[in-house]
């Protein structure tokens, strides 16, 4: 069946079941409802038209945007972004039904919103079905493995005798960039009012950690450059390219280009598993190195196809010798 159509009608289902479930149980809800628990009891409550209304538009979203996502087919045409879309879509859709069943049965026939009680093993057991069914659908739906035939490589690049070649590439993401400049704003501003006295220490000692990390992550991710030459590939991150991976030639079978997209990897950044690894800062044009064990590595960078023409060329020398 078409995967559109078979997500067309979970959403649907899932929609109405968030819907017709707590109003067909409105006469035993009290108005408001609890929406939020900690550790002693209810601590968060809205109206029943409002909490009704807000589960299901966020849902709506998700759904939407699962659907949105398969308009060009990237989302499908590769194994792993299959298996990560179906494990979403119904994983996801499993994780608000749970969570609005609980929701519903803790206010069940209580006189008023803060007697709901929410029992530690409903969230336990919401998490545990939505991650078992992500699980499943995503293997369910995962398809065929992906095609390697007809991968061509491109020409090998003719190396001059007695020349050292060497070929640079770098990419930048600006949304990356932003976002570490951003959190760099935030750190200062936070640090001045500090020292204005606007700000509590307890402000800032909350704020400050996740500011910083994020700026660091920021760094470390939003530049790439990838080097070839001599016995090595060097993959550089940051700036500077201070933090690198090192791929001796000896471990390298070939290389090849592929056009990518993050929803066929699962997003952006550092996706897969060691042996089927992806480095994603843009869709497009990659650089795919098959390692002699196997496995492949993928990384997102400009003028890819030059660079895998030097690296078989770099390879095939080697074999030469």
């Amino acid at each position: 069946m078409n995967p559109r159509i078979v997500a067309a009608m979970w959403g649907a289902v899932v929609t109405a079941a968030l819907v017709l479930v707590p109003m067909g149980l409105r006469d035993r809800l009290p108005d408001p409802l609890a929406t939020h628990w900690t550790g002693s009891g209810p601590d968060g409550m809205a109206s029943f038209t409002t909490h009704v209304l807000t589960v299901a538009a966020v849902w709506t979203v998700v759904w939407v945007a699962m659907l949105a996502a398969t308009a060009r087919g990237w989302s499908l045409r590769r194994r792993n972004g299959r298996m990560l879309w179906w494990g979403a879509l119904f994983g996801g859709g499993t994780l608000v039904l749970g969570t609005q069943a609980s929701t519903v049965s803790a206010n069940l026939d209580v006189p008023h919103w803060s007697a709901a009680s929410l029992p530690g093993g409903h969230v336990v057991l919401v998490v545990l079905a939505s991650a078992g069914v992500g699980v499943l659908a995503g293997y369910l739906g995962r398809g065929g493995p992906d095609p390697v035939e007809g991968v061509q490589a491109p020409p090998a690049m003719r190396l001059r005798p007695g020349r050292r070649t060497v070929w640079v590439s770098h990419l930048v993401n600006p949304w990356l960039v932003a976002l570490a400049v951003t959190a760099a704003a935030v750190i200062v501003v936070l640090c001045g009012l500090r020292l204005a006295g606007v700000v509590e220490a307890g402000t800032l000692a909350s704020v400050l950690p996740g500011a910083v990390i994020v700026l660091v992550a920021g760094v470390a991710t939003s530049t790439l450059s990838v080097r070839a030459g001599d016995d090595t590939v060097v993959i550089g991150f940051g700036p500077l390219g201070v933090l690198a991976r090192r791929i001796p030639l000896s471990r390298i079978d070939r290389a090849w280009t592929e056009d990518r997209r993050p929803s066929e990897v699962g997003g952006w950044g550092f996706r897969g598993l060691p042996g089927a690894a992806t480095i994603m800062l843009r869709g497009g044009e990659c650089l795919v190195l098959a390692y002699r064990s196997g496995g492949r590595l993928t990384i997102s960078i400009d003028d890819a196809e030059r660079g895998a023409s030097l690296i078989n060329a770099l390879v095939a020398e080697r074999a030469r010798s």
